[in-house]
């Protein structure tokens, strides 16, 4: 297996930023605004974003981690208790930025959604991902993106975060 770094820590933190600006500017503010990570390196960079957000617009932004696992559609049983969702925050009538690190076939986002729908009923859910690498199963697009880097099928994008990883990097790996 081979590995080629694409983006470093410095990228990243550029990218974040120029994604908290848009979203400053595209969702006309930051009033009701809710940032739902998915796990797990998407929480971090949920919570980063978060951050950015407070020392450029002020206000606190609530952070919540979302596993969508029991909201796949490959997952071919389930049970009540496995469709309990907890959130921390109400959000009905929010303005969600659902964050993820990769966005790939959108299955993982179809799931996402499946599961805030099932949560409350946002007033609008936008995509903020780091890297989109392209290969859609789904017609799900990313209203921000970091970086997009377009992948053979045989690659992988591996995203590394100083939370998790104890260094910032992207990634492509050979399989």
């Amino acid at each position: 297996m081979q590995s080629k770094q694409v983006v470093d820590g410095l990228g990243i933190q550029r990218a974040l930023t120029r994604i908290t600006y848009e979203v400053i500017e595209q969702l006309h503010g930051t009033d009701q605004l809710c940032i739902v990570g998915i796990q797990s390196r998407g929480v971090d960079l949920a919570q980063r974003i978060a951050h950015r957000l407070q020392q450029l617009a002020g206000g606190e932004y609530p952070v919540a981690a979302l596993d969508t696992r029991a909201f796949r559609d490959d997952i071919t049983t389930r049970t009540a208790g496995d469709l309990e969702l907890h959130l921390g925050v109400d959000i009905t009538g929010r303005n969600i930025l659902l964050v993820d690190d990769v966005l790939y076939t959108g299955r993982t986002i179809r799931a996402a959604m499946d599961a805030l729908v099932a949560a409350g009923r946002p007033a609008r859910i936008s995509l903020a991902v780091l890297v989109d690498r392209g290969h859609r199963e789904l017609p799900i697009r990313a209203d921000f993106i970091g970086k997009n880097i377009p992948t053979a099928d045989n690659e992988r994008i591996q995203v590394q975060l100083a939370e998790r990883d104890h260094v910032d990097a992207v990634n492509i790996i050979q399989n």
